[in-house]
């Protein structure tokens, strides 16, 4: 059986950071996920993801990813229920990450493209050594 969850989005609002009772991190966030095709009006849906990750990668979630930047997370997906104040049963469908990449660059400017980077170089046959 497989379960895994690969998004990239960006960013709804600064992660929330906790610690459990024992003193692990856990942190949470939101990702805007943009759907790859358009809907009937021709504008693109965007679904929103709850995110939840653990331990060190937590503090740095909560350190270095803020609203807007562009992140990448691999995990898996898990739906868990718990009993309301009311007494209602209530389900929550989240993904728990192994793994945030943060994909913005480390300024604030969040209009970065790497279109470009870098120069050509001349050099000629007699330059390779092999």
């Amino acid at each position: 059986m497989l379960n895994r969850i690969i998004l990239i989005g960006r960013l709804t609002k600064d992660p929330e950071l906790r610690y459990t009772p024992n003193g692990r991190a856990v942190a949470g966030f939101t990702l805007a996920v943009d759907r790859p095709f358009k809907n009937q009006q021709g504008e693109r849906e965007t679904d929103f993801i709850s995110i939840v990750v653990w331990g060190p990668q937590a503090e740095n979630c909560a350190n270095y990813l803020s609203k807007g930047k562009l992140a990448a997370v691999d995990g898996r997906l898990q739906i868990r229920s718990f009993e309301g104040q009311d007494g209602q049963r209530r389900w929550i469908t989240e993904v728990v990450a192994d793994t945030v990449r943060f994909l913005s660059p480390k300024s604030s400017d969040s209009s970065f493209e790497p279109t470009d980077i870098g120069s050509e170089v001349d050099f000629s046959d007699d330059d390779i050594p092999f």
